[in-house]
């Protein structure tokens, strides 16, 4: 099923960091800024913020002398024993962290064997994650999370994984035509967040951004009560902006 978006800048910050991080690991003695500019072609504009977010993530540390070098996160995940485990806990952190940043639960989904799977999530107290009352695996034209997967698939696969799952009318709000939604999803535009206003549950609205790891379809979304309902656009702008060190933790 083909992908029929182009990369976003998330996709591009991740890409320019992870050329970062080969050059720096290539380096064991360290590497300065200026050095860093010169072997990855990123200017200083472009690779100030870039080490500043490899360094909070603990990809990369400072010396003394300002050189840069491998961080721990780095050496936890180049050890082959527990690396699987190290990418879990490291990618949970990552969602703890940007949890609090947008002041909602949110959530990893991805596209697996034709089938709607949310592999990770980071909730809390204040930012409660969605009851699902109905499995997310029958429900994808009613979520931000299933429709910004389907957006990555090609017309077939749409096609394909309508035909498998009955649109079934959850609340007065939930698209039930097929036409309607595969019209919707056309003409969703890649950089901009799929948004669900109680399409899948009364009381909830999310958002939902697409995240491309290799060759794999997934996506990044939040969830918040009704009553924040003014707030989801803000934090959806703000999840996409953020998308960045989730899709680096994806792609090490």
């Amino acid at each position: 099923m083909a992908l029929q978006h182009k990369p976003t800048a998330p996709h591009h910050s991740a890409q320019d960091a992870l050329r970062v991080l080969e050059t720096v690991t290539r380096q064991t003695t360290g590497v300065t800024d200026t050095e860093l500019a010169r072997q990855t072609g990123l200017d200083l504009e472009r690779l100030t913020p870039l080490l500043g977010m490899l360094r909070r993530e603990g990809y990369v540390e400072q010396t003394a002398d300002g050189a840069y070098v491998a961080g721990e996160v780095l050496a936890l995940l180049d050890s082959a024993q527990g690396r699987e485990e190290a990418a879990r806990d490291k990618l949970q952190h990552t969602l703890d962290r940007l949890r609090d940043s947008v002041g909602a639960a949110v959530y990893i989904s991805r596209y697996v064997d034709g089938e709607v799977s949310v592999t990770q999530y980071a909730d809390g107290p204040a930012t409660p994650r969605v009851n699902e009352w109905v499995d997310f695996r029958f429900s994808a034209h009613a979520t931000a999370v299933g429709k910004s997967l389907l957006t990555q698939l090609d017309h077939a696969g749409r096609r394909d994984h309508l035909a498998r799952h009955k649109m079934a009318r959850l609340t007065s709000r939930t698209i039930t035509s097929d036409r309607l939604l595969l019209s919707r999803l056309e003409s969703q535009p890649p950089t901009v967040p799929v948004l669900d206003l109680q399409e899948y549950a009364v009381g909830t609205v999310c958002a939902a951004v697409p995240i491309t790891a290799g060759s794999a379809v997934g996506c990044l979304a939040l969830s918040l009560p009704v009553e924040h309902a003014h707030r989801l656009r803000r934090a959806a702008d703000e999840l996409n902006r953020s998308a960045a060190p989730v899709l680096l933790s994806l792609a090490i």
